[in-house]
């Protein structure tokens, strides 16, 4: 434990880094304040003042600006639908490396094991992430690139999900595989 007390800002951001860490490094189950503290160099009086249950605490960590997810980027804004989607899906892969990204993968992995807890991270995180991915569509579509009927919610999570298997199953992918996914997946799935 940290011999310097921490108080405010500084301490809010030491405990959700612990929180991220340590669900990045386990999983949700595995998730205490017993470990945050630990991790965060306070104790376990400074998270119980705050937040009730570790569900509480990981919510408020991945949706902080901060160490979170914040409010999600800007639309690349290229004017090709092709490239948005590739500066798009590079920016979530480089976000999986993270310790935020890194964090999300087990909650989304183990979504049935706490759906409560998923849908509210669904709502928080995944959701406002899939309405730029939305409108880079929805721009495609008024530039006569991508067809009407490609905007739903399936349609764009396909990409994500494309990549989150893949980071799944070997690790981070590569600029040569987002672009095959965007040529030979996205591309073909939204043309008009």
């Amino acid at each position: 434990m940290s011999s310097t007390r921490r108080r405010g800002d500084a301490l809010t951001t030491a405990i959700f880094q612990a929180v991220l860490s340590e669900l990045a490094g386990s999983s949700f189950e595995e998730l205490t304040f017993d470990k945050i503290a630990f991790a965060a160099g306070t104790g376990k009086a400074a998270l119980y003042r705050r937040w009730s249950t570790p569900a509480e605490l990981v919510l408020a960590a991945l949706s902080d600006p901060g160490t979170g997810f914040g409010e999600p980027t800007a639309p690349p804004g290229t004017g090709v639908l092709r490239d948005d989607l590739i500066a798009l899906l590079e920016h979530f892969v480089r976000v999986l490396d993270e310790p935020r990204g890194r964090a999300l993968l087990p909650l989304i992995a183990h979504r049935h094991r706490h759906p409560e807890l998923f849908e509210q991270v669904h709502r928080l995180v995944v959701r406002p992430h899939q309405e730029v991915l939305l409108s880079v569509l929805r721009q495609a579509v008024e530039r006569g690139e991508a067809a009407p009927g490609s905007l739903t919610p399936r349609v764009v999570s396909v990409g994500p999900r494309l990549i989150l298997f893949q980071a799944w199953e070997g690790g981070l992918v590569d600029s040569g595989e987002i672009a095959s996914i965007v040529d030979e997946v996205l591309i073909p799935l939204t043309r008009p």
